[in-house]
């Protein structure tokens, strides 16, 4: 059963009592530690409500980096051996935070660029716009079979692998939550890269993390896809607005919230098998959809037709004229009257593994 968990707390104080390998993913959106010396200011004098806050400021790169270490090195302990983390961030930490990642042998799968469709423009005019942030997705270790659906992620992007630079716009709008007419959260992110990131690596019923869970986006994105979900957050303002958005959320109907599997990792199943289970009986008949060909099925798992006898995809491709044939799709069995692929029959057999 799915649970939802926030704990208004210290991330290293929470992190320590989490059970060992007890989680599939983690999202950690840490501070950015940008240094800023001075209000930043358009060129109206109007203020930029930038990262100003007193948790993004720390005395010197070695304490940044020492808390970095710490945290990343809880998350790495309650990791399951084939989780995998995600880490987002600027150009102020995002290079420090890749090292120490690297240092405590997680293993670094993507770095992926969020392109900022509409990012905040530099309005002194003396650096590029600031248009990206990187996300660095690293599983445990190196032989950790963590979770990547390939499939639905190519059905995402029009049957095209999809790439590692992402283009989704900053949080705004309906989406942005202020109090006042101002930000709640200064870095808030938009629902649709959390979205994409855990339809990409993650699957129903996952324990998610997310150490610092500002106003909630990864909990309601997690809760909506039917993933239980760990939330901390330090900040009492910002751990309010977090629970009262992820309480209103629904979670997506189960009928409609399945991840496409990928066939590479299914367990082999060979025509035999049928037989021997007895779902398919010797001396039945195979058609194809047009019923253009009868095939025979034989005792040794065989099929015959037109006097050729061998495997379903051999037969199947050698009565086309075909290099090649997916057995599976290309027969099927007559039952009460209608066609159905014999690929249907095995998933009743591998339902049993």
């Amino acid at each position: 059963m799915n649970f939802i968990k926030l704990l208004n707390d210290d991330c290293l104080k929470i992190l320590r009592n989490i059970k060992t390998e007890s989680v599939d993913l983690i999202f950690a959106d840490p501070p950015y530690n940008m240094q800023l010396k001075k209000t930043l200011r358009r060129p109206d004098t109007s203020e930029v409500s930038g990262v100003n806050e007193t948790w993004d400021k720390f005395e010197t790169f070695k304490h940044y980096d020492d808390f970095s270490n710490t945290w990343l090195t809880e998350c790495k302990r309650v990791l399951k051996k084939n989780g995998s983390i995600w880490v987002i961030g600027s150009y102020h930490n995002i290079f420090r935070l890749g090292k120490i990642i690297q240092d405590l042998k997680f293993w670094i799968l993507n770095d992926v660029i969020w392109n900022k469709k509409n990012p905040m423009p530099n309005f002194r005019g003396t650096r590029l716009t600031n248009a990206h942030e990187t996300l660095i997705w690293a599983s445990k270790s190196e032989k950790s079979k963590y979770t990547f659906n390939y499939w639905s992620m190519k059905a995402f992007n029009d049957d095209k692998q999809l790439r590692s630079d992402w283009d989704i716009a900053i949080c705004n709008g309906s989406e942005r939550i202020t109090s006042e007419n101002k930000k709640v959260h200064p870095t808030q992110k938009p629902e649709a890269l959390l979205y994409r990131l855990l339809i990409c690596a993650s699957q129903r019923k996952d324990v998610i993390l997310d150490p610092f869970m500002g106003t909630g986006t990864t909990g309601a994105v997690a809760k909506k896809l039917g993933r239980s979900f760990i939330g901390i957050e330090k900040d009492k303002k910002y751990f309010k607005v977090s629970q009262k958005r992820i309480e209103k959320i629904t979670e997506i109907n189960e009928s409609f919230n399945f991840i496409m599997n990928d066939k590479k990792k299914e367990k082999r199943i060979p025509f035999g098998s049928l037989i021997e289970a007895g779902l398919v009986e010797p001396g039945l008949n195979l058609f194809d959809l047009k019923k253009k060909y009868v095939a025979k099925v034989m005792a040794d798992g065989s099929i015959y037709c037109n006097n050729i006898q061998g495997s379903i995809h051999k037969v199947g491709a050698r009565i086309q004229g075909m290099p090649t044939c997916n057995g599976w799709s290309y027969w099927h069995l007559n039952i009460e009257g209608k066609l159905e692929p014999i690929d249907n029959i095995r998933k009743k057999i591998r339902e049993l593994f």
